[in-house]
């Protein structure tokens, strides 16, 4: 897993009736993109994420015209 500061950290769900997360990363700690990362959640909560399998990086696009 391979990602770069102003990414998406994408958690899915496990169960139904849960909702996926999803982080902004902050910083990158481990080496040419590799975990852990700071992340911050929706709800403002920070911390340090080490990804699962039930993880993904989501890049954002640039808007058209930038």
């Amino acid at each position: 897993m391979k990602a770069a500061v102003g990414d998406r950290l994408h958690v899915h769900s496990r169960h139904v009736d849960e909702a996926d997360q999803v982080a902004e990363i902050l910083e990158v700690r481990g080496e040419d993109g590799a975990p852990p990362y700071k992340v911050r959640f929706k709800d403002g909560h920070e911390g340090l994420v080490y990804p699962g399998g039930d993880c993904s990086i989501e890049t954002p696009r640039p808007r058209e015209g930038d």
